[in-house]
Order: C-alpha cells, then structure tokens, then sequence
C-alpha cells in the first residue's frame, strides 16, 4: 500500500504505467457502436456461404500485409468482421498481420503532437483498431494479445486532449479494445492493467471526451473496481481515491445539466462498489456530491429500477458506516490523520 507513487499528479504519478492508440469514423458506425458496445460485442456466423464467407476473410487479411491493399482490406474486414466466424485467431495466427496492425497505429503517432491528424487518417487507423478490438474480444486470442502488450500502443490516443471529431473517434475505438478486454470478467485483465496508466487515462476521458467515450471510460473503470484487486488498488492512497472520486462527482454535477441516463448508472454503480471498501465508505462522506443524496437525480432513474437500488444502497452503506456521526473521521482515516 505505501510503496506507490507519491501524487496522482493528477491522477498518473499514483497509478502508474505506459502509453495509448485509436476509434474509428469509416468504420465509424460499426466502430463506434462495438466501442460503447464495449461493453458489448458479439460474432455470429452463416450457415451456407460459410466457405465462401471465411476464403473472402483470409484473401482480405492477406490482403493486410500488402501496402497497396491495405486500406481497402481494414475497411471491409473492419465493416464485416462480425459475419466472419473465428476472424481474431485468423487475425492473431496469420503471418505478419498483426505487425500490419501496429504500422497503421504507430505511423499516426507524428499527427498527435501538434495535433494534425486528418478524417481520413483517424478513419484509416480506427478501422485497424476495431480489428484489434475483435482479437481483445475473442476468448483464445485475449491473453496472447495481453501478454504481447499491445493495449500499450493505444495509449497516446487516449493521452490526447484535441476535442475534433478525428481525434474523439481515435480516443472512442482505443476505448473500445479496452473496453472488450475488461468486459469478460478476468482478473488476469485487470491485474495487467493496473500496471499500466489505464485509470488516469480514462479519468482524463471522463472529464474532457463526449458523452459516449466518457461512458466507455467510465465502464472500464466500473469494471476495474468490481475486481477485488482493482478496489483495493484505488482505494491503497488517498491520491487515488480523490483522483476517482472528484472526477465522478463532476461528471454527477454536469449531468444535473446535461442528463445521460446511460452514464449516470456507469457513475452510481462505481460509487456504490467505492462504499464496498471500508475507509473509502466513510470518506465518501465529505465528497459525494448532493445531487445523489438530495433527489435531484431521481427523474432520470424512474425507470430504471436496477440504478435506483445502486443509489438506495449505496446511501445505506454510508449511513452504516457511520458517517452522520463523525463526518470527517472516513476522511481522516484514509488520509492517515
């Protein structure tokens, strides 16, 4: 617990870690629905072109290694890769594929800083990044692809700050690959991220990105908390308690505002797993935010009775720890006072 960087300098010194990759506005329509969908994703496959289906995929991911190819074979495996059975290990296993992969990624890197990065070239590397998100998705390719340390390369996509439509698409698919790699329940995933700088790069997303990639951001670090290991590493200091914490409860304020439904459970549902640990119960008492305890967000949660019992249970725990009675003592506990 104490042998962990100092500050959260904001957030990255007390996490930790590497840097990030891209979304994807060509694909944009199926890139972006599988990112949110990071939170979701499937595959299904066809019975009589079955043959012919999976000949057109390995044309089109030999296809991958040709330069002169290349960008017509990301868009169409990127658009179609939900008809074609077994594509990840096809990806994964095929000789120079992945390497071909990584290209399209690092060659954009120059456009980052200053940002330049044109429609065109964000559309290009997000179809390449929805292919890496079908290869996290896939249950024989998950591990390898974690053992290879990929994720890495999407780091300096999620580390931008641009607000334009290229680099939000570029933040939002990069979202999606990790988003599809948290989704399963794996504390493999988790303890591999947690010694990158995933949580302070997905808290900079909650704070800056639009709505959509602050709710991806947001589910990966709601499943990141549902692991053990993961609660107990936010909550380890109290830099990176506070860092969570005073994101999440400006997200609660601006969305008195501007309401999402959507990302508001994301919001509940890691306030209540924070009320789970002990000294983060109590010291949520000084900094969740009013709108959750005085009702102001109760219209946008009338049907939706799952949320509504997060939020119910999570002013309980509270109130079990004691906090109207020493409303400083959870803060003080976990600041070592």
């Amino acid at each position: 617990m104490a042998n962990l960087p100092p500050s959260l300098s904001i957030a990255a010194a007390s996490f930790a870690a590497p840097s990030p990759p891209p979304p994807s506005p060509g694909a944009s329509s199926s890139s972006a629905a599988a990112a949110a969908a990071a939170a979701g994703g499937a595959a299904p496959g066809g019975p009589a072109g079955k043959d012919r289906k999976m000949a057109s995929a390995e044309q089109l991911v030999l296809d991958l290694c040709d330069p002169e190819l290349r960008e017509n074979a990301l868009l169409d495996l990127s658009k179609k890769r939900e008809i074609f059975q077994d594509l990840a290990p096809l990806l994964w296993h095929s000789y120079g594929t992945i390497a071909a992969l990584l290209q399209e990624i690092v060659s954009i890197y120059p456009s980052l800083s200053p940002p330049t990065l044109s429609p065109g070239a964000s559309n290009r590397v997000c179809n390449a990044l929805a292919l890496l998100q079908c290869v996290a998705s896939h249950s024989d390719t998950r591990i390898p692809f974690l053992n290879a340390h990929i994720p890495l390369y999407l780091y300096p996509f999620l580390n931008t700050t641009s607000k334009t439509r290229p680099f939000e698409y570029l933040r939002l698919t990069s979202l999606g690959v990790i988003g599809a790699l948290v989704k399963v329940d794996d504390s493999e995933v988790i303890g591999f991220l947690l010694q990158t700088e995933i949580i302070p790069l997905c808290l900079r997303t909650m704070e800056m990105g639009s709505e959509l990639s602050k709710t991806v951001a947001t589910f990966i670090v709601q499943k990141i908390l549902l692991d053990d290991v993961g609660l107990r590493y936010i909550c380890a200091t109290a830099e990176r308690f506070f860092a969570v914490a005073s994101v999440l409860s400006q997200m609660v304020q601006a969305l008195a505002e501007q309401p999402s439904p959507r990302l508001l459970k994301h919001i509940i549902r890691c306030y209540l797993r924070l009320s789970e640990n002990t000294r983060a119960c109590q010291a949520l008492n000084s900094c969740l935010p009013t709108a959750l305890k005085d009702g102001t967000l109760n219209n946008f949660l009338q049907d939706d009775h799952v949320t509504r019992r997060w939020l119910q249970q999570l002013l309980h725990n509270m109130n079990m720890a004691g906090m109207a009675a020493a409303p400083h003592a959870g803060l003080d506990h976990i600041m070592g006072m």
